[in-house]
């Protein structure tokens, strides 16, 4: 690889790396070519994109993005997959997933809105963390929540208000 092809792969990390606020860094070593297709399709249907990358350039793309990765870069020894998507938990769940059947992949490491997950162990954790949309559905759902009692405390009385009355006109 000359420079040049270097220099615009790590321009092309960094852009990305920019671009997303959900990133993961997973080990994919050992998988033959049947599951590495099978974990290329599991990321597709989840709208996870996975690409391979080179520790150095991978490095040099962090070291570039004015994000602040931490110790993530610490972790890029082996074979590294960078694994990117829109929402904070799809990277965790396809893992999860994928590893019922194999023991791999295996997490490194991620990134999500700034925070810094380190190792294998915080999957489970990862896996439990909502996305924006559920978090605002779960605000919606709150707020909604006392509208709905005022509401069917009216139509209640309302009910029985009309009962009464209507059992006094027959009187």
């Amino acid at each position: 690889m000359t420079r040049e092809q270097k220099s615009q792969v790590i321009d092309d990390l960094t852009s990305q790396l920019a671009e997303n606020s959900t990133i993961y860094l997973a080990d994919i070593s050992g998988l033959d070519a049947l599951s590495t297709s099978n974990l290329r399709r599991a990321c597709f249907k989840a709208n996870v994109r996975l690409a391979v990358v080179k520790n150095t350039l991978l490095s040099k793309a962090m070291e570039k993005s004015d994000k602040d990765f931490g110790e993530l870069p610490e972790t890029l020894k082996g074979n590294t997959s960078l694994l990117v998507s829109e929402t904070s938990n799809a990277p965790a769940k396809v893992i999860k997933e994928f590893r019922r059947k194999s023991d791999k992949p295996v997490l490194k490491g991620a990134y999500i809105e700034e925070a810094i997950y380190i190792g294998d162990d915080q999957l489970e954790m990862l896996v439990n963390i909502k996305s924006k949309e559920e978090l605002i559905g779960d605000i919606i759902g709150l707020l909604q929540s006392p509208a709905k009692n005022v509401i069917s405390a009216l139509q209640s009385g309302g009910s029985k208000l009309s009962g009464i009355l209507k059992t006094l006109s027959e009187k």
